[in-house]
């Protein structure tokens, strides 16, 4: 039995949370559930907005869609929440350069198919923790050139510019990863305002303490804020096989 929770936190520094996260257990369209985690940027309300709208219209077109492959579905809503991005950039200048990154899973039985845009994250933890989704930033790819190592990378001036978004060009480019899962598995979707305050081991050791998933969710914030909290902060924990 899938159980899941979600939260969002302004975090320490922020006037206004620019992070949006949306969860359906149950079918949402031919998706037999949906979770979403999105992070804004842009001046103003521009962020917020391009958050909101991008995962309003990604739950929207899943609704409406006719197709059957996940991939397929998913890939649609991103794109068109792109469009629509770059439409509403367009008609109005309080908006011009917002985007958003995402990152949307659904579980089926026994498998998570995900989309990723951006360096909002997924992992899934059991025995350890593991990044399934990679991060489009600048300096992801520094270190996969070997320009840098990730030790360096957390301190990196520019660990901030990402290298896709959805609302950034016409034509955007997604990645989706197909992870088959197991007893015991936890998945989690967070935005940056975790990760960048928190190590992958200090997340480790949050989940695997013996407390409900809520409990949990609340633990990372808590950490994220307690490092220094400079971002909002958004998480999804999902229980994939929890018991009754």
């Amino acid at each position: 039995m899938l159980r899941s929770f979600s939260v969002t936190d302004i975090g320490r520094k922020r006037k206004l949370n620019q992070d949006f996260v949306y969860v359906s257990e149950e079918p949402v369209g031919n998706l037999p559930n949906v979770f979403i985690v999105a992070d804004g940027m842009g001046g103003h309300n521009a962020g917020d907005y391009a958050s909101k709208c991008t995962v309003g219209t990604m739950v929207r077109e899943i609704r409406g869609c006719f197709e059957k492959n996940p991939i397929r579905i998913l890939g649609k809503a991103i794109r068109v929440a792109n469009d629509q991005i770059r439409r509403r950039a367009r008609e109005d200048k309080n908006l011009y350069g917002m985007g958003t990154t995402v990152v949307a899973a659904t579980c089926l039985g026994h498998y998570l198919q995900v989309a990723n845009v951006g360096d909002s994250r997924l992992y899934i933890m059991n025995d350890k923790i593991r990044q399934i989704t990679r991060d489009h930033s600048l300096v992801e790819e520094m270190i996969r050139i070997g320009g840098i190592d990730r030790a360096a990378a957390r301190n990196h001036p520019d660990k901030n510019i990402i290298t896709r978004a959805i609302g950034a060009l016409d034509t955007v480019e997604i990645d989706f990863f197909y992870e088959e899962l197991r007893p015991g598995d936890l998945v989690l979707m967070c935005t940056d305002g975790l990760t960048n305050m928190l190590e992958d081991n200090e997340i480790e050791g949050i989940l695997k303490e013996r407390i409900p998933i809520g409990e949990k969710a609340g633990k990372l914030v808590e950490a994220a804020n307690n490092n220094g909290g400079k971002d909002n902060i958004a998480v999804i924990l999902i229980d994939v096989f929890a018991r009754e």
